[in-house]
């Protein structure tokens, strides 16, 4: 049987915040702790904001260049787990958020997970050519057999033009259709 670390966790959190709210508590009064701990989730919210629209721009620049945002989205998931600390009452689980707003932690974190997680693109087929084919690396459109027609014109070679058939021409039909 494998030992896991969610049930000491679920236990030892709880009793970690009482402790620190009764030790702060008993420093600075009653009022201040509970002023902190709302202090501490507004400004962990405006940081999730800020941080948060970083990272989408960050996440948007990596996609147009072709790449996998496989950092940028653990750094996401980081940001969003920091989010819901920072909104949880309490001294320990908002140091535990405010740390992970910190790039280098989340870095930290990133070079720990890196090998463990595997980001899979998957291809919507909404990428497409001028005339609604699917597009290829190389930018041509591939069309079917039945997408388009020849007819006689004026095409250098062999007078012959291809044009696309009707119904591609009209948006129905197609392999991109939904």
């Amino acid at each position: 049987m494998r030992f896991s670390l969610i049930p000491f966790l679920l236990l030892a959190i709880p009793l970690a915040e009482i402790a620190a709210f009764v030790v702060i508590g008993g420093q600075i009064g009653v009022w201040a702790t509970l002023g902190m701990v709302l202090l501490t989730a507004v400004v962990g919210s405006f940081l999730l904001r800020w941080q948060g629209i970083g990272l989408f721009n960050r996440i948007n620049s990596e996609m147009r260049a072709n790449r996998v945002p496989g950092r940028e989205l653990v750094h996401g998931v980081m940001l969003l787990v920091a989010g819901v600390l920072l909104l949880t009452p309490g001294f320990v689980t908002d140091s535990l958020g405010f740390l992970l707003f910190v790039p280098a932690v989340r870095d930290g974190v990133w070079r720990l997970v890196k090998n463990r997680v595997v980001v899979q693109t998957m291809s919507s087929g909404f990428s497409s050519g001028p005339q609604g084919g699917p597009r290829t690396p190389d930018g041509v459109v591939d069309l079917d057999a039945d997408e388009y027609e020849r007819q006689p014109g004026n095409s250098p070679g062999n007078g012959d033009t291809d044009r696309l058939s009707d119904h591609r021409r009209n948006g129905k039909g197609g392999a991109n259709r939904l």
